[in-house]
């Protein structure tokens, strides 16, 4: 859930929120929307209007004549692509990566494996398509470009598996990916032996080798994994 562009409400946002999920007001804190609205130099509708985008997030809660609590990490909805961002920008950053990580580890092949057995020709084209623009800005430091087109790659993984769980969880999957870049968990130039397997995928899509496309998406997540072991221990 992207703030970028919603004005007053939105700056708040960006201030707090990530200021809750690094721990900055802990669970149990009482926000008072006056003082913060006195702090952000917003009016009370637009620090509302805030406060409520917070709780569709499940990070605080209101209650009338207490104010704004701040609720246990157990409760957020850690699968919020905003919630993901804030947590990636923070010193909570390795563990949010890692945990996401495996989630990949778990989700995708499977996704592979049905992709192979379900996706259309076009599906099957568009993933060619992604294979090779990942190809094409592996070299010379074009991280934003090779990024473009990895989260594409694996959007069209997720959407092609049939399976409407996997497809939600696009988002998720391109935050972790955006922040392996946006904070610098990546070499200068992707692993080359990373790039052939995306290439590799999507010609076992294609064949509709079901096996082999599990395969080969486990070995790119086993490397991503091996990749926070040397660049975020």
């Amino acid at each position: 859930m992207s703030t970028t562009g919603r004005g007053l409400h939105g700056h708040v946002l960006e201030t707090l929120g990530p200021a809750i999920t690094a721990g900055e007001y802990p669970p149990g804190s009482v926000l008072r929307t006056d003082e913060l609205a006195q702090q952000f130099d917003v009016s009370r509708s637009v620090m509302r209007e805030a406060v409520r985008v917070l709780e569709s997030m499940y990070l605080v809660e209101s209650r009338r004549r207490v104010g704004v609590t701040v609720r246990p990490k157990s409760e957020w909805n850690v699968y919020d692509p905003q919630v993901i961002r804030w947590r990636l920008a923070g010193a909570d950053r390795p563990h949010q990566l890692r945990s996401l990580t495996v989630l990949r580890s778990a989700i995708e092949p499977a996704a592979a494996a049905l992709a192979a057995k379900h996706a259309s020709a076009e599906q099957c084209a568009e993933l060619t398509e992604c294979a090779l623009g990942m190809v094409s800005n592996s070299r010379g430091h074009q991280l934003e470009g090779y990024l473009f087109h990895d989260i594409a790659f694996h959007r069209v993984i997720l959407n092609a598996s049939g399976n409407e769980m996997f497809a939600r969880l696009g988002d998720v999957v391109a935050e972790v990916l955006a922040g392996r870049t946006h904070h610098e968990v990546m070499f200068e130039d992707p692993d080359p032996a990373a790039v052939t397997l995306h290439v590799q995928v999507a010609e076992a899509v294609r064949a509709r080798d079901a096996a082999r496309a599990e395969h080969l998406v486990r070995e790119i997540t086993v490397g991503a994994l091996q990749e926070l072991d040397i660049l975020a221990p």
